[in-house]
C-alpha cells in the first residue's frame, strides 16, 4: 500500500514549516513539486535530498500529452507501491494552489472505499490501495483571518476573484452579505478591488494583509476608501501578496 501525502509548506517565513512536514518529505520516494526550483531551495535548507518532480497543472493536464504522461508516471509509482508527497510552492496544496485535480485523479484511480468483499484481502482493502494523508500547516487565508480582528466563526474563501467575468456580481454579493469574505488577489489588480469596495460596499470594514510571514508582512484596517487612500498614498505598498478580508 502506498502513502500519497499532502504537504503544507511555509508561505514565507521558512521557519514555519512542521517538524512532521520535514519528516515526511524526508521519508518518501518523491517529492511531486509545482515547481522544482522553489521547492529545491525549501528542502536545501533542511538538507532533504530527494527525487523531486513537477506536477500536470489544474487545467491543463487532460489537454496536454506531455501532462497526460506525468500523470501516468504519478500513477506507476504509487502502483510499485512508492510513497510520494504532493507540495506546492507556498501553503497547502489545492487551496487556491495547483494539486487539487491530481488528489481527485488518484482517488478516481485508486478506489479508497474500503470493500466488504473477503477476496480483497485484509480488511477487505484493494491490491495498490492509496492511502491520502494530509499533513497540515500553513495556509494564507487562515493566517490573515486569524490576525485581522474580523469577525471568523462565519466566512466565505473565494480564492482569487476572477478577472472580468463575475466581479462585479461578486462584490453586489459581498455587500448584501452578514458574513466576513476572504480571497487573494495580486498587486495588478489591489487597487481595482478597492475602488470596487469603495463603490458596492463603502461602509464594510476591510483587513488588508500584504507578504504575510515575511519581512515586510503588514495589516491594514479601515474603511475600503481609507486603505484605498493608504495604497495611493504609499505605492511601495502596492507589491507584493495580498489577502483581503471584508466584514
Amino acid at each position: 500500500m502506498s502513502n500519497f501525502y499532502i504537504v503544507a509548506t511555509p508561505i514565507g517565513n521558512m521557519g514555519d514549516i512542521t517538524l512532521r512536514a520535514i519528516e515526511t518529505l524526508k521519508n518518501v520516494d518523491l517529492i511531486l513539486c509545482e515547481d522544482t526550483r522553489q521547492t529545491k531551495k525549501l528542502l536545501d535548507k533542511y538538507n532533504i535530498n530527494k527525487l523531486t518532480m513537477s506536477y500536470p497543472s489544474d487545467d491543463v493536464a487532460e489537454k496536454n500529452s506531455r501532462q497526460s504522461n506525468k500523470l501516468d508516471k504519478i500513477f506507476a509509482f504509487l502502483e510499485e507501491g512508492k510513497d510520494l508527497a504532493l507540495v506546492s510552492d507556498a501553503g497547502t496544496p489545492g487551496i487556491s494552489d495547483p494539486g487539487a485535480m491530481l488528489v481527485s485523479k488518484i482517488k478516481e484511480r485508486f478506489d479508497l472505499s474500503p470493500s466488504p468483499s473477503p477476496n480483497l484481502g485484509e480488511g477487505g482493502r484493494r491490491p495498490g490501495e492509496v492511502n491520502v494523508i494530509p499533513i497540515p500547516g500553513p495556509s494564507a487565508v487562515i493566517t490573515a483571518l486569524s490576525a485581522s480582528g474580523l469577525p471568523t466563526h462565519e466566512f466565505t474563501f473565494l480564492g482569487f476573484l476572477p478577472h472580468k467575468k463575475g466581479r462585479e456580481t461578486l462584490f453586489k454579493e459581498i455587500a448584501l452579505a452578514k458574513r466576513t469574505f476572504a480571497f487573494y488577489e495580486s498587486p495588478h489588480r489591489i487597487l481595482k478591488t478597492l475602488e470596487s469596495l469603495v463603490k458596492f460596499c463603502p461602509e464594510k470594514k476591510v483587513c488588508l494583509a500584504r507578504e504575510l510571514t515575511k519581512i515586510y508582512e503588514e495589516f491594514k484596517t479601515g474603511s475600503p476608501r481609507e486603505v484605498l487612500e493608504y495604497l495611493e498614498k504609499n505605492k511601495e505598498k502596492q507589491r507584493g501578496e495580498f489577502t483581503v478580508i471584508v466584514s
